[in-house]
């Protein structure tokens, strides 16, 4: 199958399945990425695994992007790659802060770290995650340290001595 072909079959097929779902379509130096409805993850996920054409059968990462003056505010960014097909596609969902996600943990399991890291530094929620808890900061840690809110020094506490004040809430 050429560059040309596996592109073809990376948006086609997509776009002929879940259309109204599909929000926007890139193509960037061969790489296909679909901008998609959150509420259609979970099943687009699940048609790009099981389709013979397609075969995703690897979820390389999960990371997240905070663009603070946007709403919606951040954007979960799914990195598949088919191992039988050797082809790749990325998937974008948009949230906004205090709204969830699906979890593709039941479709990919390695996905499980992935998003628990993106919990962890941004605050997003995984809807239906085995166990959505912190991966890398303490469990009483306050913050989401990659938002671009966050101070570049940190806050101060016991564990930052030389971290910015918290201003007083009322």
């Amino acid at each position: 199958m050429t560059p040309v072909d596996k592109e073809a079959v990376l948006i086609d097929k997509v776009k002929a399945a879940f259309r109204d779902k599909i929000i926007a379509t890139t193509v960037y130096r061969g790489e296909v990425t679909h901008l998609v409805c959150a509420s259609a993850l979970r099943s687009m996920c699940t048609f790009l695994k099981t389709d013979p054409e397609l075969r995703m059968n690897f979820c390389a990462d999960v990371v997240g992007v905070d663009y603070m003056n946007e709403t919606p505010r951040f954007e979960v960014v799914y990195h598949l790659y088919s191992v039988t097909r050797k082809h790749r596609i990325r998937l974008k969902v948009r949230v906004n802060e205090g709204e969830s996600i699906p979890s593709v943990t039941s479709i990919w399991a390695g996905a499980d770290w992935a998003e628990r890291e993106v919990y962890d530094m941004f605050g997003i929620v995984f809807e239906g995650h085995p166990n959505m808890k912190r991966i890398y900061m303490a469990e009483d840690w306050e913050g989401w340290p990659l938002r671009k809110d966050y101070p570049l020094r940190g806050y101060k506490d016991r564990y930052n001595p030389y971290g910015v004040d918290r201003e007083e809430k009322d």
